[in-house]
């Protein structure tokens, strides 16, 4: 049993503490540090010491990997994305549905189906209806490796 009060910290233990030599959990019991002295428990005290840290470093910038990684993109794509050469798959994905809500594309019965303008036509092989799970599928042909 251990009782923390501040920086000191008080177990007791038992010389002969097994539970395999009782039959049952009932004889079990706990016994406070105060009473350890009036039974074959011994008290043991230590003493811990709270040390500073030291202060955090800046954490390293790392390079964007994966779908963060700035991408070479098509000339469909780059005329959609208003000239910009390479971009994040992310960062395009978000331009994408930016036009779809400031042009109320959304199917207003069906959320999930963009009805295509002739801007987004251009990036998604021509299609009149996309479901929202396909927009990335259709804009992969556009980041050239």
């Amino acid at each position: 049993m251990a009782v923390s009060v501040g920086l000191f910290s008080v177990f007791s233990t038992g010389e002969t503490a097994s539970f395999a030599k009782s039959a049952s959990f009932a004889s079990f019991r706990l016994v406070s540090p105060l009473v350890a002295h009036r039974t074959n428990l011994r008290t043991v005290r230590t003493v811990t010491f709270a040390t500073a840290s030291k202060p955090a470093a800046e954490p390293k910038k790392r390079e964007p990997r994966g779908i963060m990684k700035p991408r070479r993109v098509s000339p469909e794509m780059q005329a959609f994305l208003g000239g910009m050469s390479e971009v994040p798959r992310t960062q395009a994905l978000k331009l994408i549905w930016a036009h779809i809500k400031a042009n109320d594309l959304q199917d207003p019965q069906n959320k999930k189906v963009i009805i295509c303008d002739e801007k987004l036509k251009t990036i998604f092989g021509g299609k009149e209806h996309v479901g929202f799970l396909e927009i990335a599928g259709l804009i992969s042909p556009h980041f050239l490796k």
